[in-house]
């Protein structure tokens, strides 16, 4: 089953477009949150929302509201923040009976990672990154993930080792800091995108498979 829906922000926001896609065998959901360069029908996020399906773990996609209108600068960010805990509470009244995690790609994660760090997202059992954005590329940092701390819920890390937006020393430190709240999941050869070279020997879709396989697995544990 897939549906597509209407999120309702705030009165000063207004509503963003979503689509709550629910297998038959649903298990978990995932309220998942696109990247900045691009939304919510993405074709990774639409290939990584069907790859989880197929695992019986539903999928919440939304917009942010800049992407909603037609915009490419990200909103503000306790407009994301916002948008983040709406979709979690539209999650909630979608599937009141199933186990609930969030985060999203890129941006999208760190948004949920960043509202939950300033107040406990209800329900949200943990949060999974695909591609946690540590730091802008060529200027390595750990200053984005200093929130992280603050986050009383565990985390998926999912890290490409050839992610440009996360160095893997410093994703793999900010990792063992944070103790056995945090899972880092390393992807030999992927970029911030999950590619990877053709010399590698592997294709997306099985670096696609990969990611579905680690979030279904993981969730399964929190």
């Amino acid at each position: 089953m897939m549906d597509e829906l209407r999120l309702h922000v705030g009165d000063s926001v207004g509503d963003v477009s979503a689509i709550f896609h629910r297998p038959d065998d649903t298990w978990a959901v995932y309220v998942l949150a696109h990247g900045a360069g691009a939304g919510m029908r993405h074709h990774f996020m639409e290939d990584i929302a069907g790859a989880l399906a197929a695992r019986g773990v539903a999928t919440l996609r939304y917009q942010f509201p800049y992407v909603e209108h037609g915009s490419r600068r990200p909103d503000p960010p306790g407009m994301l923040e916002a948008t983040v805990r709406a979709a979690v509470a539209k999650a909630r009244e979608l599937a009141p009976d199933l186990p609930l995690v969030a985060g999203g790609k890129s941006m999208g994660g760190r948004m949920t990672s960043n509202a939950m760090a300033h107040r406990s997202l209800d329900g949200v059992r943990g949060l999974v990154f695909l591609g946690f954005p540590l730091h802008p590329p060529k200027q390595p940092g750990v200053a984005r993930g200093e929130h992280l701390a603050r986050v009383q819920a565990p985390m998926l890390f999912l890290q490409g080792t050839r992610d440009t937006l996360a160095d893997l020393d410093l994703i793999t430190g900010v990792c063992e800091r944070l103790g056995p709240q945090a899972t880092l999941h390393v992807v030999e050869g992927a970029d911030h995108s999950f590619s990877v070279l053709k010399r590698s020997g592997r294709t997306d879709a099985e670096v696609l498979e990969e990611l579905a396989d680690t979030i279904t697995d993981w969730v399964r544990q929190v």
